[in-house]
């Protein structure tokens, strides 16, 4: 796929959870507990699909990859696991942390996508820089071995 249809593609998908977040506010407590159990297992399915399209054949970003996967497969873990077991309590206290906990969690994350997006601005950015430096260098050398016949 190419670099612009995976921007248009995250692009698409950054509209579609805006408008889903606003349209939470409004929901009924049953119908957005569904909305969370789905968004949670497209999550994860996602990200196996993702995990298994690594590119194998690229040595060192697959083994980043592997490393920064295997940390957030580790984080998001650990995050649920937390926010789980907090919603097994049920005062009043509790139920306000929770909120307030989920609230920062969503924010945090919201950063860390902004922060990904910013680091996929250099990398397209970079990768069409490269192209174009082969581009170049490619048409530099077929003119020369063309001079030299």
């Amino acid at each position: 796929m190419a670099l612009s249809d995976q921007l248009n593609k995250l692009s698409a998908r950054t509209k579609e959870l805006e408008g889903r977040a606003a349209a939470a506010q409004q929901k009924a407590h049953d119908d957005l507990q569904k909305d969370v159990v789905a968004a949670r297992d497209a999550s994860k399915a996602n990200a196996e699909a993702f995990q298994a399209s690594v590119d194998e054949s690229v040595a060192e970003v697959s083994a980043w990859w592997t490393d920064m996967s295997r940390a957030w497969d580790k984080h998001v873990a650990t995050m649920r696991e937390k926010l789980d077991q907090k919603k097994a309590e049920h005062d009043l206290g509790a139920a306000k942390r929770d909120a307030e906990d989920a609230y920062a969690y969503a924010s945090y994350l919201i950063d860390y996508c902004y922060a990904a997006v910013e680091e996929a601005e250099y990398a397209v950015l970079d990768a069409t820089l490269a192209q174009r430096d082969y581009d170049d260098l490619a048409a530099k050398q077929s003119t020369q071995e063309r001079s030299a016949s």
